[in-house]
């Protein structure tokens, strides 16, 4: 693997293993509520905001075509091998 693919593997493993911006929101929804401290309410409006679930989903996006991109192809090339 070359310097862009690893970089490229890493940024996805760490899209797949984080929290969805959706969870974020929701559990600071839930810290706001209980405890309304200013800074949690700017983090609060911050997940919530519609361009940050927008790129979240499209990073999750990507990052799954992708992994079933790849998958693909090995299956084939396993086919075609054999």
């Amino acid at each position: 693997m070359d310097e862009a693919e690893v970089s490229g593997q890493a940024w996805r493993d760490e899209v797949r293993a984080r929290p969805t911006a959706e969870q974020d929101r929701d559990a600071l929804a839930r810290l706001v509520e209980t405890d309304a401290d200013s800074f949690e309410v700017e983090l609060y409006e911050r997940a919530a905001d519609p361009q940050v679930l927008s790129i979240d989903r499209a990073q999750r996006s990507q990052a799954g075509q992708y992994a079933r991109r790849v998958r693909r192809l090995r299956e084939h090339q396993r086919r075609q091998g054999s």
